[in-house]
């Protein structure tokens, strides 16, 4: 199943904002993706409906194994496109977060492959956050990162 942008997004959100707790409340995810309270739990309907998500209304949601695999595959998108653009392209370090959220979502595994092996497979992004591996298991550490550091 290809996913869609949203669809990565919400798995993305839930992920960064599920550290350290069993559910997240709806309204967090809205919040987080800058959308009502109504379209998130729209979307996160359909999210339980594909099996990436266990939404319970009025108590929130949390991910499947395999939704949090959809997280964390676009979380290494995202951290190794960053660690790419600052190392081999030099972009400043202030702008690289910007590109990997429209970036991450288009690279195919190819490409992905591609780029951890010319840098190495890093295991950290410019700003010092883990990047998960290729076997996608979540980095330890990744987990303690705060809500809005985990991109």
């Amino acid at each position: 199943m290809s996913n869609s942008q949203a669809i990565e997004d919400y798995c993305k959100a839930v992920y960064a904002l599920g550290v350290d707790r069993e559910r997240v409340p709806t309204g967090e995810v809205a919040a987080r993706l800058g959308v009502t309270p109504a379209t998130a739990t729209a979307m996160l309907q359909k999210l339980a409906e594909v099996g990436l998500a266990d939404y319970v209304p009025y108590k929130g949601v949390s991910l499947t194994p395999a939704g949090e695999k959809v997280a964390l595959e676009v979380i290494r998108h995202h951290r190794l496109i960053e660690a790419f653009l600052a190392e081999a392209l030099g972009m400043p370090h202030d702008r690289v977060h910007a590109e990997a959220e429209v970036l991450e979502h288009y690279i195919s595994e190819d490409l992905e492959a591609l780029i951890a092996a010319k840098l190495g497979e890093p295991s950290h992004d410019p700003h010092g956050t883990p990047i998960p591996g290729p076997d996608l298991a979540p980095p330890v550490a990744s987990r303690r990162v705060p809500p809005e550091a985990a991109a």
